[in-house]
């Protein structure tokens, strides 16, 4: 079964096309730690199905962030909530 993960922060990228923005993603373990992966880690993770993610945008309403393809043709994350661009991922703080 995959850990599920909870998307707390971001960082950017400083591309404008929402598709290329995100470069990290990060959340706070259990045990209180940060953990940081990049993009294309966490991609890796849920297509292999070592990880899930969720974000909680806002608070207490939980959307899962899943693999999505550019018209391009390049992966990236968003949630499920966001129709076609990763506004809820977009919107979280960036990670220090």
């Amino acid at each position: 079964m995959a850990d599920k993960l909870r998307i707390r922060c971001i960082n950017k990228t400083d591309r404008p096309d929402p598709h290329e923005r995100i470069l990290r993603v990060g959340g706070t373990n259990a045990d209180g730690s940060q953990w940081r992966l990049d993009q294309g880690d966490a991609i890796a993770g849920i297509e292999s199905g070592k990880w899930t993610f969720y974000v909680e945008r806002p608070a207490g309403d939980p959307v899962d962030a899943v693999v999505a393809v550019s018209r391009f043709g390049n992966k990236y994350l968003k949630t499920t909530a966001d129709a076609d661009q990763p506004n809820n991922l977009l919107s979280l703080p960036e990670c220090g």
